[in-house]
């Protein structure tokens, strides 16, 4: 088993976030299906303000690749991430289109 930690914000707005976090109280079962489907065993997402942190555990099957180009073909995953697009934004330090982004253990015990 293998762990990703990302990260992404939310739009800095109470309401918005009120929904978002609403919205993630009942996930679409299609969404849910992708997600286990591609190898995710388990994902959390934390929030503090308005900074998100996704933690997932990967079965070797996994791959950001695989994941990505299995979504794009899923019109309910399109949905969700459009959806989902309007109370997220991405990091200061992501590139045009990126959203969720990979973060760098620095620290292990």
């Amino acid at each position: 088993m293998k762990r990703y930690c990302l990260a992404l914000d939310l739009k800095n707005d109470p309401h918005l976030i009120t929904e978002y976090e609403e919205r993630h109280k009942a996930v679409w079962p299609e969404i849910i299906k992708s997600i286990k489907d591609a190898g995710i065993e388990n994902m959390e997402i934390y929030r503090l303000a308005n900074r998100l942190f996704m933690v997932m555990e990967v079965t070797d099957k996994f791959s950001f690749e695989k994941k990505a180009a299995a979504d794009a073909l899923n019109s309910k995953v399109q949905e969700w991430e459009q959806l989902m697009w309007q109370y997220q934004q991405p990091l200061p330090s992501a590139k045009p289109g990126e959203k969720w982004m990979l973060m760098e253990q620095i620290f292990k015990l």
